[in-house]
């Protein structure tokens, strides 16, 4: 007699039968679920939050280095370091879509830290500029390098969590970006205690170290980022399944049971993601945010400089810490929520007026403590919105390269903002400097009305899915799908 051998299930085996949506269903809000969520973000996140920390601190690690000698030691001037800013804004916009489109080819567990490693390297280069010129150049080099990262990270985690899992996960590794401004002054003020050392001044150790750091940052994601749910080394073959088989609850139909999204690139998706409404008016409103935002992180030492509650560079860096501190714990809780609740847009009209408030009064008093309280309020409007505003893109978006398009497209455009940011706030303007904030309260006034457009123009179209007008599309299986409703 022959004893029958049950077959052990792998993950090539997980899609051989078209699953239900009902017995998909059943796993939500269970144990495993969470088990695999766990673990996943243990997986991930921190390496995520950690390559991103270096990317904005090697991006704005030159506003510490200008007020400790960067422009005197080089014979930079003011315009010239503003050129310098905007060099690295025009290369960093241009790689992002092209980065998105080549992610999945590359693969992201190789790509995302070739890309970290890359940078790092550059970031070193800027430790040893002597003039305009090369200051240019190596930051041109470095746009390019950085620009692929943060489009890539958002669709790369879009292949791993569901729609309504997705906010607090970019909310959690966006805090890197306020932690980097409050690090980055810390770091900074240790590390120009190394120079004059080794024929290099302070703040040249400033971008060899980070440089360094970024480096190794790099090798250790490209050791633990998994590739794909597939090779998710920390989850069990089950769990594997059961992670898989949750990613096609955001489908409009189940149709042959497979999530993996092995679609070739069509151009005609690329084209319908650069003509996509909903990517403009997130991407314009991105643009007025991330203006603020990254005018923020180049010039707050300056500010608080020119308010002159403090006497010296050092007590600049550690007073620019507080306002991100306070920014990062505000940016995980409204995650937090918007998840909960499912708003996107809806939650960023509560959150952004807080920046507004802060530009509007910054900007019309002169009592410095108000002033620097200000920075506070600047500081968590704009950065708990970002989570907000960059999953809701994602989250409308269906079909791999529709969604790489749009979401590389939507931070080429918003990264324009950091053209903006690199001219308002002269030296000559300060300390009061009325006209960038000024510039900028208008940006995130802009931005809150497109941002009121967009929750208008989804709920429209999910109106018109429920009244028959996209029947049409019925069975397309992504973003015109009836069945796909868009997230307000």
């Amino acid at each position: 007699m022959t004893a029958s051998i049950e077959k052990i299930p792998t993950p090539e085996d997980t899609f051989e039968t078209a699953p239900t949506r009902e017995a998909i269903a059943q796993h939500e809000g269970t144990a495993v679920v969470r088990r695999i969520l766990w673990k996943l973000d243990i997986q991930i996140l921190p390496l995520l939050a950690l390559i991103f920390l270096c990317s904005f601190l090697d991006r704005t690690n030159v506003g510490n280095a200008k007020i400790i000698g960067l422009e005197a030691d080089t014979g930079i001037n003011d315009n010239e370091y503003d050129i310098g800013l905007a060099v690295f804004y025009l290369f960093y916009v241009c790689s992002e879509v092209p980065s998105n489109l080549v992610l999945k080819k590359a693969s992201p567990k190789l790509w995302l830290p070739f890309l970290t490693i890359v940078w790092g390297i550059i970031t070193m280069c800027l430790g040893f500029i002597h003039n305009f010129g090369s200051f240019v150049a190596v930051r041109a080099l470095l746009g390019i390098a950085e620009g692929g990262l943060l489009p890539g990270m958002v669709l790369y985690l879009s292949s791993f969590y569901r729609r309504s899992d997705l906010a607090i996960r970019i909310g959690l590794f966006y805090t890197a970006a306020s932690l980097s401004g409050a690090f980055g002054g810390l770091l900074a003020r240790g590390l120009v205690e190394i120079g004059p050392r080794g024929g290099l001044e302070g703040w040249r150790w400033i971008f060899i170290i980070e440089g360094l750091l970024t480096v190794v940052c790099g090798l250790i994601a490209g050791y633990g980022l998994p590739n794909s749910i597939g090779t998710a080394r920390y989850l069990s073959p089950q769990e594997r399944e059961i992670a898989n088989d949750r990613l096609l609850l955001d489908k409009p139909s189940l149709g042959d049971g497979t999530n993996s999204e092995n679609e070739t690139l069509l151009w005609s998706e690329v084209a319908r993601g650069l003509l996509d409404i909903s990517m403009w008016l997130t991407a314009i409103a991105y643009f007025g945010i991330l203006a603020g935002l990254y005018s923020f992180g180049l010039f707050l030492p300056t500010i608080i400089q020119g308010l002159g509650i403090v006497k010296t560079p050092n007590e600049v860096q550690l007073w620019s810490v507080i306002p991100y501190a306070v920014a990062t714990v505000c940016t995980v809780f409204i995650a937090f929520v918007s998840d909960r609740l499912r708003l996107r847009g809806v939650i960023m009209l509560f959150s952004l007026p807080i920046a507004i408030i802060g530009y509007a009064v910054i900007g019309n008093v002169s009592n410095p403590h108000v002033q620097y309280g200000m920075t506070f309020l600047m500081a968590v409007g704009m950065y708990a919105s970002v989570p907000c505003i960059l999953v809701w893109n994602s989250n409308n978006s269906a079909g791999h390269y529709k969604r790489a398009t749009t979401s590389g497209m939507q931070l080429a455009i918003a990264n324009c903002g950091g053209f903006v940011s690199t001219f308002i706030y002269p030296s000559k303007d300060g300390p009061q400097f009325h006209r960038g904030h000024s510039v900028v309260l208008g940006l995130l006034c802009f931005s809150w009305l497109l941002i009121l457009c967009n929750v208008l123009y989804c709920r429209k179209v999910n109106k018109d899915k429920a009244s028959g007008k996209y029947n049409k599309y019925a069975g397309y299986n992504d973003d015109r799908d009836p069945q796909f409703i868009f997230i307000l």
